[in-house]
């Protein structure tokens, strides 16, 4: 028995119907057909009522089918754990981390280094929160969270236990904004009493850094929010646009505020600060994370 042959009853319980089913399954109908008579006759009964429209499954079939989806997941689950066992073995750490610092920070970071560690980002990351960040890390998911962090509260505390961090660095979040002719922002902070934003997801840290920040400040105007995102990249494209005013790293808007592009929507005391932080489990005591957290402590700030 092959196992295809499970993918492909899979399917064809899925769509009740042969053809969609091997047309998901990228094959002519044909030798799907085949394949799921040869299945039928290696397991000795009849798994498809082919007299029915659509067509259904036999007593056996729906049987079958558990075991079918049972079977799928534990390879799917088995590849999953070949996949980091090898990883572990090649030294290859993971590390998870929002889109804006895999592009604006740790290139140059890693850059500083004069023998770069074997870290390779996990891309599945970049749309996460910051809970969903630590629920991967303790499951094990990743090896390494690469993360903003607030200095001060800010109402969203993640759970960190069992977990280690090193600081590596500062960030600012500055609201910027499309300016006008004349360079002035189009859309300014100060002296306004309501402004459009594009806005951070609001179950994030960044939004709730952000809004802790301007309730510490006492005098923020009010927001008509025209977009919400996790992604940095997201909001500097709808400010660039001129929607709306929003906050970015520094970091990622650094050479937009140079050339004229883009402008501070608002003096410093606008600006909130965020540091950035690396994550471990603090039992994870395989040698590549070993060795890589000690050179930590030697490394580039």
């Amino acid at each position: 028995m092959e196992l295809r042959w499970l993918e492909d009853f899979i399917a064809l319980a899925h769509t009740r119907h042969f053809s969609r089913a091997a047309e998901q399954q990228n094959v002519t109908q044909p030798t799907f057909s085949r394949r799921i008579k040869l299945l039928e006759e290696e397991m000795g009964t009849t798994l498809v009522n082919r007299q029915t429209l659509p067509l259904s499954l036999t007593p056996a079939g729906e049987e079958f089918l558990s075991l079918c989806h049972d079977v799928s997941r534990r390879v799917t689950e088995g590849r999953r754990r070949l996949t980091q066992l090898a990883e572990r073995q090649s030294g290859q750490l993971r590390l998870a981390a929002p889109q804006s610092l895999l592009i604006h920070f740790m290139p140059q970071w890693l850059g500083q280094w004069s023998t770069p560690p074997p870290v390779a980002p996990y891309l599945r990351a970049t749309g996460w929160l910051v809970d969903d960040y630590f629920r991967a890390l303790a499951r094990e998911e990743c090896d390494l969270v690469l993360c903003y962090w607030t200095p001060m509260p800010c109402g969203i505390e993640p759970d960190t236990e069992g977990f280690e961090a090193r600081h590596l660095d500062r960030e600012r979040l500055i609201p910027v904004s499309l300016p006008e002719a004349d360079g002035r922002p189009r859309f300014s902070l100060d002296g306004a009493s309501r402004l459009p934003l594009i806005a951070y997801h609001p179950r994030g840290l960044i939004d709730a850094a952000i809004r802790a920040h301007l309730a510490r400040l006492g005098e923020a105007p009010e927001f008509s929010i025209l977009n919400e995102s996790i992604q940095s990249g997201n909001i500097r494209e709808l400010v660039a646009l001129g929607y709306g005013l929003g906050w970015l790293p520094e970091r990622s808007v650094r050479d937009a505020l140079a050339a004229g592009s883009l402008v501070p929507a608002g003096g410093t005391r606008w600006q909130v600060p965020l540091e950035i932080r690396l994550y471990r489990r603090a039992d994870d005591d395989r040698p590549a994370v070993t060795t890589f957290w000690d050179a930590l402590s030697t490394a580039p700030p």
